[in-house]
């Protein structure tokens, strides 16, 4: 499996980013997929999940309402759309595919991309 994320960048506070996910193959059908992220020096929190084929999703409380997460299922890709950044948005963003149908935790995911760079300046 491999998950190739991009769309990273350096915004202004305020500014907005998507994020996407690119799975090899037919990798994310019928699983769960979600976004990640490892601010520096700090664990790696969830950010968001989505089900599939795409019915539910969820958020951290630090996201919810700023923060969209959607999937193509015939591009096999998924998306973060990030709006209203604020510099504690700033982090590596790994995307992630589920093991199985649950998604709330970490251990709920079993392959990940890469990650990518949002730097949010003030």
């Amino acid at each position: 499996v491999q998950l190739q994320a991009s769309g990273g960048g350096l915004v202004q506070v305020g500014g907005s980013l998507r994020l996407s996910c690119a799975a090899s193959e037919d990798a994310f059908s019928h699983y769960a997929a979600g976004w990640f992220r490892q601010p520096q020096g700090k664990a790696r929190e969830l950010v968001a999940a989505i089900s599939w084929p795409g019915t539910k999703t969820i958020y951290s409380g630090s996201v919810k309402g700023r923060f969209t997460i959607s999937r193509d299922n015939v591009k096999n890709t998924v998306y973060l759309q990030m709006n209203n950044l604020k510099p504690e948005d700033a982090a590596v963003y790994y995307c992630a595919r589920s093991r199985g149908w649950d998604y709330r935790a970490e251990s709920d995911f079993g392959d990940w991309g890469q990650g990518t760079q949002v730097t949010v300046s003030s």
